[in-house]
């Protein structure tokens, strides 16, 4: 009796084994995207990518608990650490955030910081919504990290080659270079991404299909943001960086505003840039150049847009901020708290 008793359960648990395996494996096992799914918007990328919003969540980097990965819902609730990484260049879809590891500058508070490579402390990452099962797809230093359907491209550096842009499988497999100059892939929409020629200043396309770029406008551009694959803003380099949009289809060039610009972001019909000069401000200004008005003024860095909040750093303090995104003006301190 004893025996067969035995015998029932070495079955169970061989049987529970396997089951767990299995389990295990189909938890592991990389979940793809169909289509060109894009991670995030080209303005929050272009400012170092601290907040990414998708499918009701935003995640992000916390300032209060060292730029730690964090998420919430749109409204701000339901806060909730995934890790203990400090978050850069953070894409989503409806299976993982993507996101680049900078733990050498935890305690960091200006965003300045967020311009450098650093061995060992840059790697690209993925990870779960909910936290779990962290994978490094590439170890190497990395930034400027942007999703595209089942591959991230961004910018690798080694020791060999510098700065090149990259790009690996969202399930880890063949990180390799695509480019050796280095180019910026914000702007992505669908197989595409857009970027200004490091040489001529030229608007360049990188279609992902093919992973090659082609010219598509002869201009002097910095950090284009092209929305529809129609319509594109820059900053022209030739006006000290007046923010300029053109419609790709008919190209006529219009300056919307004189201001020279350090950084934008298109939100809608809205762009947000920060003025330099000797009366630096957060600036806001319609996408076709009427109503423009200061926000706050100052220093400021990391122009982030959620569909509730805008977000901004004070460049020498390191303190984040936030306004609305209807009808932006009164200005809070953003402090979401701790999970513990």
């Amino acid at each position: 009796m004893k025996k067969k008793i035995f015998k029932i359960l070495f079955v169970i648990i061989i049987i529970l084994a396997i089951v767990y395996i299995c389990i295990s494996r189909y938890n592991n096992k990389t979940k793809y995207n169909d289509g060109y799914v894009n991670g995030n918007t080209a303005g929050n990328l272009y400012n170092a990518g601290l907040f990414c919003e998708n499918d009701g969540k935003v995640f992000f980097a916390n300032p209060d608990d060292h730029n730690y990965l964090y998420s919430m819902d749109s409204s701000g609730g339901n806060l909730k650490k995934l890790c203990e990484d400090n978050a850069m260049y953070i894409n989503a879809d409806s299976n993982y955030v993507y996101y680049v590891r900078n733990n050498n500058k935890k305690n960091s508070k200006s965003d300045n910081e967020y311009s450098y490579f650093s061995f060992n402390n840059n790697s690209l990452c993925r990870i779960d919504r909910d936290g779990k099962n962290l994978t490094i797809l590439d170890e190497a230093p990395c930034i400027y990290a942007t999703l595209i359907g089942n591959y991230v491209y961004y910018l690798h550096y080694d020791n060999e080659n510098a700065t090149s842009l990259y790009v690996v499988g969202i399930d880890g497999k063949d990180p390799h270079m695509v480019q050796m100059d280095y180019a910026f892939t914000c702007s992505s929409v669908g197989q595409y991404f857009y970027f200004n020629s490091p040489t001529t200043g030229a608007l360049m396309r990188f279609n992902t299909a093919s992973n090659t770029a082609s010219t598509i406008y002869n201009c002097h551009c910095y950090k284009p943001t092209v929305i529809d694959n129609k319509e594109a803003y820059y900053l022209d380099v030739d006006q000290k960086n007046a923010l300029v949009h053109t419609n790709l289809e008919n190209i006529n060039p219009t300056t919307l505003t004189t201001d020279s610009i350090e950084l934008y972001n298109v939100y809608g019909s809205n762009i947000y840039y920060q003025r330099t000069g000797e009366q630096p401000a957060l600036c806001i200004i319609k996408n076709d150049g009427s109503e423009s008005r200061t926000l706050a003024i100052g220093e400021y860095t990391a122009i982030n847009v959620t569909s509730y909040n805008i977000y901004f750093k004070d460049f020498m303090t390191g303190t984040m901020y936030c306004t609305p995104t209807v009808n932006p003006g009164q200005i809070t301190e953003f402090h979401p708290g701790v999970d513990e």
